[in-house]
């Protein structure tokens, strides 16, 4: 064969070299995700059976498969099953929710404004849903009512990031990413302040509510629950899923980029951001505040399977579910029989990454 008829064979092989590449990438991201989910639906299995009870896995299973496929229950078996099924197995998926939920906001915030230290924490908007369930509370006398804390919070956290968002966009580009970090602090501290003034007002019974809030923890997690934060990040997920392309556009290119290839940013960047807005408010709502999920999770996801957000949303969303479950269950041993809320183990863990995030950016500019 010729140098020339060579060359030529080699090129004409390229694009299938380059095509088999493509697959094999896809199949490892796909294998190591369902792995990951695996290992994660086992763990939070192993999770349920954790505490004083004497549970064991094998309980945990049988409990599952009674309730999924609706036979009777055993009378031997009903105390173990009451414990299981209405305790221990709601209060895992709630935290594995809940995590999931702020992994999601917080890797679609990092995308839409290009800065991997954002989080729904960080602009401040957890802590403005906290207010606004806080102010329900009391305006209650205690009692408080879910759908109202509900809403109250996605209004307060939703004028919160617009107010980061909007006042960050009159700046030039090179300033939002401070400024935008700068606002959050400055939201973060004021909403904190009034919370703070709620409490020092408040009877017994309301702060010991809004204390709750501040805390953030799945100790008292139902059914009802893991369904309402369950549907809002599976939605949520969906249209996120969706735009994925545009977020890879965003976050790597810019906005004229993402403009060139087609992409209304202005509508993905409102829409993706209310919507991230909303998955943080049910959290704080029906949680408290729980801080640097969003943050810590999308994170591990992106050093474990990379920066595409094709693969790296749904990798955020497992990591996020593990790292509140497995923090949630830290908590419930660690002092045992003190249950340490799951909010303060995740900051815990959080602060000192958080830090590590912030020098690692400085030296390597």
């Amino acid at each position: 064969m010729t140098t020339e008829a060579a060359v030529m064979t080699a090129e004409a092989a390229a694009p299938t070299r380059s095509r088999r590449s493509r697959r094999r990438y896809l199949r490892i991201r796909a294998a190591s995700l369902i792995g990951v989910t695996a290992a994660t639906a086992v763990l939070l299995v192993a999770y349920v059976a954790v505490g004083s009870g004497g549970i064991a896995i094998t309980d945990v299973a049988r409990t599952i498969w009674i309730g999924g496929t609706g036979r009777i229950i055993p009378a031997d078996f009903q105390r173990t099953y009451d414990i299981v099924a209405g305790l221990r197995l709601p209060r895992v998926l709630v935290a594995a929710a809940a995590g999931a939920a702020l992994s999601l906001a917080g890797v679609v915030m990092q995308a839409i404004l290009r800065n991997p230290l954002v989080s729904p924490f960080t602009l401040g908007v957890s802590p403005a849903a906290a207010f606004g369930a806080a102010l329900v509370i009391v305006l209650s006398g205690g009692a408080g009512n879910g759908f109202l804390a509900t809403v109250a919070a996605f209004v307060t956290a939703a004028a919160a990031a617009l107010v980061v968002l909007g006042l960050a966009h009159t700046k030039s580009s090179g300033q939002i990413t401070a400024t935008v970090l700068l606002l959050g602090i400055a939201l973060t501290q004021l909403f904190e302040a009034a919370t703070s003034a709620m409490q020092f007002v408040a009877d017994q019974n309301t702060l010991a509510a809004i204390v709750r809030w501040t805390f953030g923890s799945v100790n008292e997690a139902t059914w009802g629950d893991f369904q309402a934060i369950g549907i809002v990040t599976v939605l949520s997920a969906v249209i996120i899923m969706i735009n994925a392309k545009h977020l890879n556009a965003i976050a790597f290119a810019g906005e004229d980029a993402a403009r060139s290839l087609g992409a209304n940013v202005t509508l993905i960047r409102f829409g993706l951001i209310a919507l991230s807005v909303l998955l943080a408010a049910v959290v704080v709502s029906l949680c408290g505040v729980i801080g640097f999920v969003g943050l810590v999770g999308p994170h591990i996801a992106r050093l474990i399977i990379g920066p595409d957000h094709r693969h790296l949303v749904p990798f955020s969303i497992v990591t996020g579910a593990l790292l509140l479950a497995t923090a949630d269950t830290v908590g419930r041993i660690v002092l045992a029989p003190i249950v340490v809320p799951v909010g303060i183990v995740i900051a815990v863990v959080g602060a000192p990454l958080f830090i590590y995030l912030i020098l690692s950016r400085r030296t390597t500019r």
